[in-house]
């Protein structure tokens, strides 16, 4: 029996990665990542959450937007509020892409 392991945010064929942003590392709290994908339609489907030093993805917000400017406007309150409260923003990141048997894959899926 296989268990499958939930992904923060799944890439279905014929979307494609829209932002992938990550913090400075926060002494005892880990660092904070924001990712979005477009999706068929057009919109905007964003997870944000704090990954901590040991591996764990907690306070998981989730969202969909019409457009890009508004994406823009979800990850400007992000960074404004990591900003105030840390003194870090997300900046955007390099990221690698895999499938779920582990295999690299492209960050647009066809």
């Amino acid at each position: 029996m296989k268990t499958k392991i939930p992904a923060i945010l799944d890439i279905d064929d014929g979307e494609e990665i829209a932002c992938a942003c990550v913090s400075s590392h926060i002494p005892q709290t880990g660092v904070y990542k924001f990712l979005a994908k477009k999706t068929r339609d057009g919109k905007y489907q964003w997870a944000h959450f704090v990954q901590r030093d040991n591996g764990l993805k907690e306070k998981i917000f989730r969202g969909e937007t019409d457009t890009r400017e508004q994406l823009d406007e979800v990850l400007s309150i992000m960074n404004r509020n990591l900003k105030r409260t840390f003194g870090v923003e997300m900046h955007s990141a390099d990221y690698d892409v895999y499938s779920l048997d582990g295999k690299k894959a492209s960050p647009q899926i066809h």
